[in-house]
């Protein structure tokens, strides 16, 4: 860390204990983003006049380069087990730890993309079956029972759906699972 590590407390008595492992979590911090600006940590107990018992709050700020900072705030904590404050120091670390990872994996790129399901064009239809044309020349043959909402009977030729292609194909070769129709205002990105 460029700038020191602060730690402070409210409405507590300082903690030597408690700080040996704040500075414990926050070191290992930089296992997952190794230029880390700075890191604050504030312990608040909550005033006395609680009737329940004492839960401890955990607020973590660590500024990463480009001004990006990941703010934890376990202000009002519902979990009991935080009854513990070094309980309530753990959780509020684990999340900084799981918040600095997504941003390092946005700032590389890696975010999950989920491929668009494979879209065609209704090509035949017949009494309760028909067959799809998809992108690549295919036909998939479908059942009325696969097609969604019961939109069977509005189908016509040229009409465009998406569909799922089932694993193991049927008498007539690949079979679509579910067929959706697309409606007018759906793009379908090819």
């Amino acid at each position: 860390m460029q700038i020191p590590l602060e730690i402070s407390f409210r409405n507590m008595d300082p903690s030597p204990a408690v700080e040996a492992r704040i500075r414990e979590k926050a070191a290992k911090l930089e296992r997952f983003h190794d230029r880390i600006i700075g890191c604050t940590v504030v312990v608040e107990a909550p005033h006395r006049h609680h009737h329940k018992g004492k839960l401890y709050s955990v607020h973590i700020d660590v500024s990463l380069p480009g001004g990006k900072d990941v703010v934890v705030d376990h202000a009002k904590p519902l979990d009991h087990a935080h009854e513990d404050v070094y309980l309530a120091v753990r959780d509020a670390f684990n999340a900084a730890v799981r918040r600095i990872e997504d941003h390092t994996r946005r700032q590389r790129g890696d975010v999950k993309t989920h491929a668009a399901p494979p879209h065609g064009r209704v090509a035949r239809l017949f009494d309760d079956y028909g067959f799809i044309s998809i992108t690549d020349g295919q036909e998939i043959y479908f059942h009325r029972n696969a097609v969604l909402s019961d939109a069977f009977d509005k189908l016509a030729v040229g009409s465009e759906v998406s569909l799922a292609i089932d694993e193991k194909e049927g008498v007539a070769g690949p079979q679509a699972s579910t067929v959706r129709p697309v409606g007018k205002h759906h793009i379908v990105e090819q």
